[in-house]
Parts: structure tokens; sequence; C-alpha cells
């Protein structure tokens, strides 16, 4: 199943019609992850989906729980930000 598939299912979309929009956020979320350290791994994994899922929820219409999804990207954000193997602090200094 594709990331989009995957994104589409946690927000409960069965029309193709927003998957322009929903490709883009997918892509924000991905570069809001690439500029904290985070790396996007070719191969899907599920914590850092769920991070992009969670980022899509939050900025997908006009969600009633904002607040809530924002607190819980940040903080998905800083730990996969702070932890081995999802950097490339490493790689960089």
């Amino acid at each position: 199943m594709s990331t989009l598939d995957k994104v589409k299912q946690a927000l409960r979309i069965k029309t193709d019609a927003y998957n322009d929009e929903l490709m883009d956020l997918v892509a924000a979320a991905e570069q809001d992850l690439g500029v904290a350290g985070v790396i996007i791994p070719q191969k899907s994994q599920e914590i850092v989906l769920r991070a992009v899922i969670t980022y899509c929820k939050m900025s997908f219409g006009l969600p009633e729980d904002y607040d809530r999804l924002k607190r819980s990207y940040d903080e998905q954000k800083a730990q996969l930000s702070n932890a081995t193997g999802f950097t490339d602090w490493q790689v960089r200094r």
C-alpha cells in the first residue's frame, strides 16, 4: 500500500478527488521532518509514516482537534529528530 493510500485510509477518504492535495501534504510533512534532520527512508518505516499521517490529519481541511494533532506531530518530530538511526546529523558533521 502506498503512502498516499495509507494517508487516505487514515483520513477516511475513499475518493481520488483530493489526491493532489494529499500528495502535497505528504511532501510538506517529509520536508518538515527533513528540516529537523529526520531521514525519510526509501522503504516505509511505520514510525515515520505515523508522523506523516499526523501532519496530514492536522493540515487537511479544518480539523476540530488541530491543537491536539499539532502537539502530537511536534512530539513525534522531536522524538524522531533525537533518535539514533532516524537522523543524518552524524553524516553532516
